[in-house]
């Protein structure tokens, strides 16, 4: 640590218990502005604290880099939090940064008053907010809590009071990010308000039911709020297939777009009774059917028995979760994506998207384009969707742009 350095951290106040040393060149990442330490890049600690211990970190010349919370049994040993010598990462620094966070959203978007077509939003986003391995959506008056690091336990009280202050929400729901509770020993009950297992929000002027007990993730995917809308706009006369169509959300939007007929496959039948639930609550008078199926096998049949449609929406879950894992997941998408570009009519519509965050824009039309070459259509791109703006990418975390998504005419 320089002079100057040094002099910034005791103004700061934080001589940390904790103290690391980086590896030779482990540094850069942190200087590129990543938030994740691994165990592998760390030369030497000195200090011991459990997590959520905030520690201070050095390169292997002694020059300070950051400050983060400490984890020392996970091979994330160190989540950063500031380059700033003078910030203390105390309650009013996290505070502060879920403030600004939400801040942000009402700007955008109004504050919970005013929101009358669409009341649910992503008000934390993890790396994007500053806030590394906390997700924070808000349904209506309930805002759902995802925790992903051991490191937030310490801190959790005064998160979820501080988003009920920012956000007037009356309830917070905490949950544990699965892999986090495997993989760094988070505890699966991390407390919260009591709320009801469901919780009413509109979205572009439809209702939904948020399933904040035992729902995926967070209870109802906020981040396709825009695509659905935007895919809708081709539905109008068109026979509908919606693979891996979860609680039907994309389907209610084609339904009263005017959409012919609709079918939804997905493989949990909570799901589906969820989905048909929706179209109760939309009443649009187009016949609906769901079917509890094993997609990629569904997709088979359906091709060995002629079926076919004229727009088909393919959201899977997550098929690369590492990167050792890219290319059996960029084969498994292209065997998905292929089967649906045979399912569809002359002039048919492929909606298709990827949530994996390992898989770039570049390779996710590469894949289309190996899947359009093998089914001998011509494939044509007419639109790329993406993630809305509640769910903000920072340019030094390219990562956390995750979702993507094309709109293609197959002929």
């Amino acid at each position: 640590m320089n002079m100057e350095q040094a002099k910034q951290v005791e103004e700061g106040g934080s001589e940390a218990k904790i103290q690391v040393r980086l590896k030779p060149g482990r540094e850069k990442p942190v200087l590129r502005g990543s938030s994740w330490i691994f165990s592998g890049a760390i030369e030497e600690v000195d200090g011991t604290g459990p997590a959520g211990e905030p520690a201070d970190v050095f390169d292997a010349g002694g020059e300070w880099l950051g400050r983060g919370l400490w984890h020392p049994e996970a091979d994330m040993t160190v989540r950063m939090f500031t380059q700033d010598p003078k910030e203390v990462l105390d309650e009013a620094f996290f505070r502060s940064r879920i403030r600004r966070a939400v801040g942000l959203r009402h700007r955008l978007f109004g504050t919970s008053t005013d929101w009358v077509g669409t009341t649910a939003y992503r008000m934390v986003f993890s790396e994007a907010d500053g806030l590394s391995g906390l997700i924070a959506d808000q349904y209506a008056d309930v805002v759902a809590l995802q925790v992903g690091g051991k490191v937030w336990e310490p801190w959790l009280p005064a998160v979820a009071d501080e988003l009920k202050a920012a956000t007037g929400a009356s309830a917070v729901s905490v949950r544990a990010e699965a892999d986090a509770v495997k993989r760094e020993g988070l505890r699966e009950n991390l407390g919260g308000d009591p709320v009801p297992d469901a919780v009413t929000i509109r979205e572009n002027g439809f209702v939904f039911e948020a399933g904040l007990a035992g729902g995926q993730k967070t209870g109802f995917y906020l981040d396709q709020r825009e695509n659905r809308r935007k895919v809708a706009a081709y539905a109008k006369g068109r026979d509908m297939l919606s693979a891996y169509c979860y609680t039907g959300a994309f389907e209610v939007c084609a339904a009263h777009a005017g959409a012919k007929s609709i079918r939804g496959w997905d493989s949990s039948g909570p799901a589906l009774a969820q989905a048909r639930r929706h179209h109760e609550l939309n009443p649009s008078g187009v016949p609906a059917e769901y079917e509890v199926a094993d997609v990629p096998l569904r997709l088979r049949s359906a091709r060995d028995s002629r079926e076919s449609w004229d727009l088909i929406v393919l959201d899977p879950p997550r098929m690369v979760t590492r990167r050792e894992g890219l290319e059996k997941g960029l084969r498994a998408y292209k065997d998905v994506n292929l089967l649906a570009i045979k399912l569809l009519r002359p002039g048919g519509i492929l909606a298709t998207f990827s949530c994996s965050g390992l898989v770039d824009m570049d390779q996710f039309r590469k894949m289309v384009g190996w899947a359009a070459h093998d089914s001998g259509k011509r494939v044509r791109i007419l639109e790329t969707l993406g993630q809305p703006a509640d769910h903000p990418v920072p340019v030094e975390a390219p990562e956390c742009e995750y979702l993507k998504g094309l709109v293609c005419v197959v002929d």
